[in-house]
């Protein structure tokens, strides 16, 4: 480790031991090489932590394996349609999300964020092909009725729905598209949970109007109409 941090091992072993406190640049080093970023590197004995796997921390936190850059910051890893089915067996291991492609979305403030791709047309108006850029949530209390999430599941895989319910045991999510019903999926499904944070398209198509946008024309119609007859009277 010493090496890789390009100083003597003596000076690492007063980090390690703590009779020494590491500078910002070798801090930043060392949340490079475990792929962890720098808060959670101060919080949490790394040296116990086997990156291999996703360990449960007090409150059900998770350490998720993520990419990190020079900075210590995080990058937002992009689970493209090309990779989307490597997901479910690749989410915990270091090498596989290393292997996704990485942006970085300032605006986006403080969390873990990564983007997964729109499937089909249950969730307008996000496209098929879209990608949604979601803010981990790391215990299922954060979660609140009436928002969206992507849910990586253990038998539907990849899903973004809104949540309708929170019960004792499950989810009750449903479609923004009415034609598609709404379902339960229990706790015990669920490996991972994402908050919408925004949208990525990928076309500027027009959105179809809907029948209350109709009807609000409508009446702006009735109004200018009836405006016009007062100014002539």
């Amino acid at each position: 480790m010493a090496e890789s941090l390009s100083i003597a091992r003596g000076r690492y072993v007063k980090y390690e031991d703590g009779t020494s406190e590491a500078p910002y640049d070798i801090l930043k080093k060392i949340a490079y090489h475990f792929h962890i970023s720098i808060d959670l590197l101060l919080s949490v004995d790394v040296r116990k932590i086997d990156v291999q796997d996703l360990i449960n921390l007090e409150n059900n936190r998770l350490i998720l394996p993520i990419q990190v850059d020079q900075n210590g910051n995080d990058s937002i890893e992009i689970v493209t349609e090309k990779v989307k089915a490597g997901y479910l067996t690749g989410y915990s291991d270091p090498e596989y999300i290393e292997s996704l492609q990485q942006i970085s979305l300032p605006f986006l403030g403080s969390g873990k964020h990564r983007g997964f791709p729109v499937e089909g047309d249950s969730m307008p108006p996000h496209e098929d092909g879209s990608i949604i850029v979601g803010r981990y949530v790391e215990h299922i209390g954060q979660i609140q009725d009436s928002r969206t999430y992507i849910l990586i599941t253990k038998n539907q895989g990849m899903v973004y729905k809104r949540l309708n319910k929170n019960k004792k045991n499950a989810l009750v999510l449903e479609s923004d598209n009415r034609f598609y019903p709404n379902y339960e999926v229990k706790f015990s499904e669920i490996l991972e949970i994402w908050e919408y944070q925004c949208n990525i398209g990928r076309t500027d198509s027009k959105q179809p109007v809907t029948e209350m946008e109709s009807l609000k024309e409508i009446l702006l119609e009735l109004k200018r109409e009836v405006q016009d007859l007062k100014f002539r009277g």
